[in-house]
C-alpha cells in the first residue's frame, strides 16, 4: 500500500500573510486523514493546493502521484471535492443536478444508486432550495462521488449541522471509506476527528503542531485532574 497524498515543505503566501508554513505529511491509501485546527489555521488552503485549485508558493505536492498544477485535468478525473462553501441554483432539482454533474465524466457512478445510498432518493424531484442543510451536504457528497474518486476531499463537512445530521454524515463517511476510498477531511472539532480519522494532524497559523492517531493525541494533551471551586458573593484572593 502506497501513499495517496504526499506533501513536503508546502508553503503558501498571500502578500505579507503566510497561510501555510513548511507543512509536510503523507496520507496512506484507504485511510481517513484529518486536518484539525481553528479557522485560519491553513486547512482549506492546504486542501486547495492538493486539489490543484491553488498553486503552492514553495514545496512539493503529489496527489495520487500527480502534480496537481501540471496534471490538474487528469487528477480531477480521479478525485472528489466537497468544498467548504458550495451552492447550486435554488430552482435546480436534485435529479437535474446529478444528471448534469454525471455528464462531466466518461466513467461515472449511477447517481440513482448514490441518492438511495445517502437517503435522498425521495428528494430527487425537490428543488435545491427546499433541502435542509444536512440534505444539501449529502447531495454535494453524491456529486463528489459521481466520478468514482480514489481520493475524496471533505472541507468542514459538518459545520452548521445539528447533532443528528452530524452523526448521519459521520456514518456516511465511514461507508465511503469502507468502499476503499481515501478521505482527507478538514475540521475544527476534535470529537469529529477522534470519531472518524485514522490519523490527524493539528495545524495552527499554517504550521504542523502534531501528527498522530486521535487516541494518542488525546492522551498526549490530557492534563491531570482539575478542581473547580465556585464561591458565592465577593471573593478576594490573597
Amino acid at each position: 500500500m502506497g501513499y495517496a497524498i504526499e506533501v513536503h515543505d508546502l508553503r503558501k503566501v498571500y502578500g505579507p500573510t503566510v497561510a501555510v508554513d513548511g507543512l509536510s505529511f503523507t496520507v496512506d491509501e484507504g485511510e481517513i486523514f484529518g486536518l484539525l485546527g481553528p479557522n485560519g489555521a491553513g486547512k482549506t488552503t492546504t486542501v486547495e493546493c492538493l486539489e490543484g485549485l491553488r498553486a503552492p508558493t514553495a514545496g512539493t505536492v503529489r496527489t495520487l502521484g500527480m502534480d496537481p498544477q501540471r496534471e490538474g485535468r487528469r487528477l480531477r478525473q480521479r478525485i472528489g471535492i466537497q468544498l467548504q462553501e458550495s451552492a447550486l441554483p435554488r430552482r435546480l432539482r436534485v435529479a437535474e443536478a446529478c444528471d448534469l454533474f454525471a455528464s462531466f465524466y466518461p466513467e461515472r457512478e449511477d447517481w440513482r444508486t448514490l441518492l438511495k445510498e445517502v437517503g435522498l432518493w425521495e428528494k430527487r424531484h425537490a428543488f435545491f432550495g427546499q433541502l435542509s442543510g444536512g440534505q444539501k451536504q449529502r447531495l454535494f457528497i453524491v456529486l463528489a462521488l459521481l466520478n468514482r474518486p480514489r481520493v475524496l476531499f471533505l472541507d468542514e463537512l459538518t459545520t452548521g449541522l445539528d447533532p443528528q445530521a452530524c452523526h448521519a454524515m459521520w456514518d456516511l463517511v465511514r461507508r465511503i471509506r469502507d468502499r476503499g476510498t481515501t478521505i482527507l477531511l478538514t475540521t475544527h472539532f476534535m470529537d469529529e476527528a477522534k470519531t472518524l480519522c485514522d490519523r490527524v494532524t493539528i495545524l495552527d497559523h499554517g504550521r504542523l503542531l502534531a501528527l498522530d492517531t486521535p487516541g494518542n493525541l488525546v492522551r498526549a494533551m490530557r492534563l491531570g485532574p482539575r478542581v473547580v471551586l465556585r464561591v458565592a458573593g465577593a471573593f478576594s484572593p490573597r
